[in-house]
């Protein structure tokens, strides 16, 4: 049931993300809000709707707030504080729910947990300062900024992550195949592909993250290389598909090699290693 919350936790953020942005204006965090305040949404049913069923509890509601800030406006003698001492860099949820609750009711335990959150005070809300909520209980959790499912509501936000080489991007996975080595002593060592590759003037330029390139022949021919999935749209590879690549092919994996061109995670390569 923690997976199914967690989704619906997701869920609702990215509709949060879409219709209350305002929420995250004056953040350094935009998740981190969002996901906070979907939590509101789906625990106080104002959610639109939900892949999941969230039960209903009469009478429940929830107020958050940065935990440090919140210690600042209370006196220090809140027994809040003797559990867990304030934490800076977290969100204190504070949930109000009817004493007729032996125990936590269950949706804020599974949604809580779904969010990475834990449980640091439970008592009564009427014994709370200014807040007058007789014959309520109330349950306090923390949780961190920079938690691991602000990440993934990041990559839904942006989109699925681009594809980078099987060796991260250091050197665009071109293999020792296709390398020119610093003790080649002429290209008539170099296997005729290679040898053109290296020699004949081409023009090549990163078109996007994932390591696809442009290649501008002499000729003036653009062509569309891979160098992830070792394709490119000329004539050679599109009908022989020679083995080792075409010298487009070849150029491109030369020119990351050489540091001439930036990596196919969009970094510019370096010299060592």
């Amino acid at each position: 049931m923690t997976d199914q919350y967690l989704t619906t936790v997701l869920d609702e953020a990215e509709r949060v993300a879409e219709h209350h942005e305002q929420v995250a204006q004056s953040s350094d965090n935009p998740n981190h809000e969002y996901l906070r305040y979907a939590v509101l949404r789906l625990l106080e049913e104002e959610a639109d709707e939900t892949s999941v069923e969230i039960p209903q509890i009469d009478g429940l509601s929830v107020g958050y707030g940065k935990d440090k800030a919140m210690y600042e406006s209370w006196d220090d003698d809140v027994e809040w504080w003797e559990t867990v001492p304030p934490q800076a860099e977290c969100t204190r949820f504070r949930m109000f729910y009817p004493d007729k609750h032996e125990a936590v009711p269950r949706v804020i335990v599974d949604v809580m947990a779904a969010l990475g959150a834990w449980r640091v005070w439970t008592g009564s809300a009427a014994a709370c300062g200014s807040y007058d909520h007789r014959e309520r209980r109330e349950v306090h959790y923390l949780w961190p900024e920079g938690h691991p499912v602000e990440e993934v509501l990041h990559e839904r936000l942006s989109g699925p992550a681009e594809s980078v080489a099987p060796d991260g991007g250091r050197t665009g996975d071109v293999r020792d195949r296709l390398v020119v080595d610093e003790n080649t002593q002429s290209q008539d060592d170099l296997e005729p592909r290679t040898a053109r590759a290296v020699a004949e003037a081409m023009d090549v330029s990163l078109l996007s993250k994932g390591g696809r390139y442009e290649v501008q022949s002499a000729s003036g021919n653009r062509y569309e290389v891979d160098v992830v999935d070792e394709s490119c749209s000329c004539p050679d590879w599109q009908q022989r598909s020679p083995e080792g690549g075409c010298k487009h092919l070849r150029r491109v994996d030369h020119e990351i090699k050489q540091g001439r061109v930036p990596r196919p995670d969009g970094r510019l390569p370096t010299t060592s290693g």
